[in-house]
């Protein structure tokens, strides 16, 4: 069978199922696992459903969230994620922090530390510390992003380019372990890259929402991640397989956003 009728097979049980596996598709198929995700990925590039981790959905690609809509998804969680993840961070720390409504809850939980150095391209996260004059906080240049509230491009990269910082905290669009971190736009992912090549050690920070979500492009690969802090509702078969990684996994308790490590 030629690409193009498979194809066309993959678009027909989508539209009839909604969504499909890898494992189900080679099986229908009579074809190998591999075929599948290439005949999967071409039709993602070209618009006609969304990749996930194991298959796909019906639908185009995701794109990047307005700002309002994000601010109200998964609040609670978002908050104790952001609890958890300041209790990795010591007074005097050098820490980089990229754009996100959970990068947003992290830095509210931080205001009350001191001595930080606090680089960052996220106009709601450098707004947090505005009452914080113990803290100092760098905001780089560059071209003001509105869906996210972050300033990207040529002079936001060179910045973090001349950054040593002991972290570096990041959100994204979608998780998974066998991708990692990614965001539906390349000008956002090269700003996020140069973020997390700014420390020695890499946090993402990602409610239960962001995991099996597959973007178009990567910024940062899953052995890339020294932290994984998230919430309860995180799916544990993809948790599992970040701890065998090598990465740290801490889960965040709605209610008291006590630390548990997997």
């Amino acid at each position: 069978m030629i690409a193009a009728q498979r194809r066309n097979l993959i678009l027909d049980w989508l539209r009839t199922d909604g969504a499909v596996s890898i494992s189900s598709l080679a099986k229908r198929l009579e074809t190998s696992a591999v075929t599948v995700r290439r005949d999967l990925d071409y039709l993602d590039s070209v618009g006609k459903l969304t990749r996930t981790h194991g298959g796909a959905v019906a639908g185009p690609p995701l794109v990047e969230s307005p700002y309002a809509e994000k601010v109200v998804l998964a609040i609670r969680e978002k908050e104790a994620i952001g609890r958890l993840a300041a209790t990795l961070v010591g007074d005097g720390a050098v820490i980089v922090i990229g754009p996100g409504t959970t990068t947003e809850a992290l830095a509210r939980n931080l205001t009350a530390k001191s001595g930080l150095t606090v680089i960052t391209n996220s106009l709601p996260v450098a707004q947090a510390f505005v009452e914080s004059p113990g803290n100092q906080v760098i905001v780089t240049g560059g071209t003001l992003r509105a869906s996210i509230l972050a300033l990207v491009g040529d002079p936001t990269i060179r910045t973090f380019r001349g950054i040593h910082a002991d972290m570096t905290f990041l959100s994204g669009n979608g998780l998974v372990p066998d991708f990692g971190l990614s965001t539906p736009n390349m000008t956002v992912a090269d700003a996020d890259r140069s973020m997390a090549g700014a420390s020695d050690e890499v946090t993402v920070l990602a409610d239960h929402t962001k995991f099996g979500v597959r973007t178009a492009i990567q910024t940062v690969a899953s052995e890339s991640i020294t932290h994984l802090v998230t919430d309860s509702r995180s799916p544990r078969d993809e948790l599992d397989a970040f701890s065998r990684m090598g990465v740290d996994v801490h889960i965040a308790g709605i209610s008291s956003g006590l630390l548990d490590t997997v």
